[in-house]
């Protein structure tokens, strides 16, 4: 928990609150947080791999078991997303909004549910496993989910553009 949760919002939290005072809000939001995208995305695929070496042989070993965990995630989280887009859509939600809400009902926050696995019951547990197996199906159904959302903004514009 502390290495995977705790120890990287600490440093955000520190590094957001100097950044602000040093450089102000408009510095943070168009400077420093783009300059630091591709590293955070390069973090997320260390992260991923870490784990998977951990399990790796153990998801080899039970690849039925991931097939019967990670389709009712799959379909889980495009249900969830699907429902609370078009919800935000019939309310005229502005894309901003309707985005990330939709995504972040949709997120399992397989994460936690790793580090709390890793801590409580130990690294080659089946708990792990299973969590493993979140994370493996979320990031790339989350990264279609981003894309969904990107091609979909011009249709919230016009849903709001045909309200006003």
């Amino acid at each position: 928990m502390v290495l995977f949760v705790l120890f990287p919002l600490v440093i955000a939290i520190l590094t957001r609150r100097y950044v602000i005072k040093k450089r102000g809000i408009e510095y943070l939001n168009k400077k420093f947080i783009p300059r630091f995208s591709k590293i955070s995305m390069w973090g997320l695929l260390l992260t991923l791999i870490l784990l998977f070496l951990f399990q790796g042989e153990t998801i080899l070993e039970n690849f039925l078991h991931i097939v019967i965990i990670s389709v009712p995630l799959i379909i889980q989280t495009f249900l969830i997303f699907i429902i609370g887009y078009l919800w935000a859509y019939f309310w005229k939600l502005l894309h901003p909004i309707a985005a990330p809400a939709s995504m972040i009902g949709a997120s399992n926050f397989f994460e936690l549910a790793v580090a709390v696995a890793i801590s409580l019951f130990g690294l080659n547990s089946g708990a792990v496993l299973a969590t493993v197996v979140g994370v493996l199906v979320e990031v790339p159904v989350m990264l279609t989910l981003v894309k969904i959302v990107n091609k979909t903004r011009i249709v919230f514009e016009k849903n709001i553009e045909t309200s006003l």
